[in-house]
């Protein structure tokens, strides 16, 4: 299992940083069951097209950035646990968090995503959610 969750989670975040759309929408139906939920304090997206739709946005609005994994993936049964980074290829990441999956028959069924940091908003005080 092991080896197929660490594929799930590559092309989870493979495609977070394609461009191409209907490469994107190919990686979707690999990857997602046809009733997939995403969720983070920011967005939500519901099955492909809104999942599709979500990260279309998402490259909108931040086209020069790329997500990639930190540390080790951690499953058991059907949950697995990773952590990522946003930034620039080279750069310092700009934001980075930890996402929570539900497997369902080889996809990802939901994932719910936490922000450990982020860019700092107008009038916020902190950019980091310790604890």
């Amino acid at each position: 299992m092991v080896t197929d969750v660490q594929s799930i989670v590559d092309r989870y975040l493979a495609i977070w940083n394609e461009t191409e759309p209907n490469k994107r929408r190919d990686l979707i139906a690999q990857t997602w069951t046809e009733d997939a939920v995403y969720l983070d304090p920011m967005m939500r997206g519901e099955g492909h097209d809104g999942i599709d739709a979500m990260i279309a946005g998402f490259h909108a609005q931040f086209p020069d950035c790329r997500f990639r994994k930190i540390g080790k993936v951690d499953s058991h049964n059907d949950r697995v646990r990773f952590s990522w980074e946003l930034g620039l290829d080279a750069g310092t990441a700009l934001a980075g968090g930890t996402d929570f999956g539900d497997i369902t028959a080889g996809r990802l069924q939901s994932v719910t995503g936490f922000l450990d940091f982020a860019p700092v908003a107008a009038g916020s005080q902190t950019a980091r959610t310790d604890g």
